[in-house]
């Protein structure tokens, strides 16, 4: 069935009614006038009559019976309204658990009301279910994980070192298949924002990665450019920056540099000495599988894939800057 707007409907519907009970009026009393009036009336007696007295009053009338209507329809739909604003505002900002006052709708709309919680019920237990699994399986992949590198440490040679590498890379799968679950069940029921500092992120990142930098021979540097804070996750924010930052270090030559910016804004961008990166091929690169050349052999061809659906759920946006050299995580319209 065709839908359309409900107050339209019912404005539709209440001229309509006017409408019919106006020329039925005009008709009883024009045969009244006819029948009832003694000499008859002429044609154009009548149509004076009719004009003057019945006419005009009606125009009023129905003048007045639109305005009360028209009030009448915004104030009953006006619970509709503003539930439907609730709804809207709750799904980017309240936290789970949330659900329609079924008390201040309309009774007929209560059923409707019922019907959204239900389903915002089964969401939030979706969701749940989905983190405890996420939460299930790091622990039981990271532990056998951990061990195995630890007991790697005490066998000496280049086969060790590669079968270290391996667990690591494997290790890191793992971290990134888990990050993709919890921002699934983190998307389909909202969890509370934490307010985010992206100077504290970048410079915590920053130190924390310095030594792998010097492994590999690059310098890591940091840079305010007059960040401001903004909502977000914590955790899922962090790894995406994490993402950018090893893959410049990848690609910058040996003795480059890799600096990790925070701002102007809501924003935290990297720049590398790498080759740089087109739109296009950054929008590539953002479908889960696609590497690069420059991706670690070991990889899956997640990293950039997991910053685009961080991003996402944030209501974010990934952007390159080429004159720059630089992947720009960009926060700018989400507000505290």
């Amino acid at each position: 069935m065709r839908s359309g707007s409900l107050g339209a409907r019912l404005a539709v519907g209440l001229g309509l009614v006017a409408v019919l009970g106006a020329l039925a009026l005009l008709g009883m009393v024009a045969l009244e006038y006819v029948v009832g009036s003694d000499p008859p009336l002429t044609a154009a007696q009548l149509a004076h009559e009719v004009a003057d007295h019945v006419v005009a009053p009606l125009i009023i009338l129905l003048g007045l019976v639109a305005i009360a209507g028209a009030m009448v329809i915004r104030t009953g739909l006006r619970p509709l309204s503003e539930a439907a604003i609730d709804v809207d505002r709750a799904a980017q900002t309240a936290p789970r658990g949330f659900r329609i006052d079924q008390d201040a709708l309309p009774s007929e709309a209560q059923p409707f009301a019922a019907a959204i919680n239900r389903l915002l019920g089964r969401l939030d237990a979706t969701a749940e279910a989905q983190e405890a699994f996420a939460a299930d399986a790091a622990h039981e992949l990271k532990t056998p994980l951990t061990i195995l590198s630890l007991e790697l440490e005490k066998f000496p040679g280049e086969m060790a070192t590669a079968l270290r590498d391996d667990v690591a890379a494997l290790s890191r799968l793992v971290d990134q298949l888990l990050l993709l679950a919890r921002l699934d069940a983190q998307t389909a029921a909202e969890t509370p924002r934490e307010t985010i500092d992206p100077k504290i992120i970048a410079t915590d990142l920053a130190g924390a990665l310095a030594p792998i930098a010097l492994k590999a021979g690059r310098h890591l540097a940091f840079e305010d450019a007059g960040a401001t804070a903004f909502s977000g996750h914590w955790e899922a924010v962090t790894a995406a920056l994490r993402n950018l930052v090893e893959n410049a270090l990848r690609i910058t030559p040996e003795a480059g540099t890799v600096t990790i910016i925070a701002g102007p804004g809501a924003r935290l961008r990297v720049r590398d000495e790498g080759p740089g990166l087109s739109p296009q091929r950054l929008a590539e690169l953002s479908k889960r599988g696609m590497r690069a050349d420059h991706a670690s052999p070991s990889g899956a061809g997640l990293g950039l894939a997991i910053v685009a659906r961080i991003m996402m759920a944030h209501g974010g946006a990934l952007r390159v800057d080429e004159s720059c050299r630089e992947l720009v995580l960009d926060f700018e319209g989400i507000r505290l």
